[in-house]
């Protein structure tokens, strides 16, 4: 193997490491934001959308194959977006909605 095909399988290595790692933080906050509601009271949609989603994260069949895991992380990405909505609807505190984790914006002069 030549070195530059060396430094592309490492910088593709380095990449499905870091999109891995960002799918596993998006997992764990997820089930949080799914305790959090559960002990406050959820609809079903809001059931179906967390258990969707851990399960097309889990599953063999996915719409990009497994090495490239943004298939994942983009459904994760999305049942957060949906579940901190909730928990903001549902008034759990520290959840603004989408966006939560943005420092909030400077105070106009």
């Amino acid at each position: 193997m030549s070195t530059g095909e060396t430094a592309l399988v490492v910088v593709l290595a380095l990449a499905g490491i870091a999109v891995l790692a960002v799918g596993i933080r998006f997992a764990v906050k997820l089930v949080g934001v799914y305790r959090d509601l559960r002990a406050k009271g959820m609809t079903t949609s809001d059931r179906l959308v967390f258990w969707g989603a851990l399960l097309y994260t889990l599953s063999p069949l996915d719409l990009v194959p497994d090495p490239v895991y943004l298939d994942d992380v983009g459904v994760l990405l999305l049942a957060l977006r949906h579940l901190h909505a909730a928990a903001a609807k549902a008034g759990l505190p520290g959840t603004r909605g989408p966006g939560a984790d943005r420092a909030p914006a400077a105070p106009p002069r």
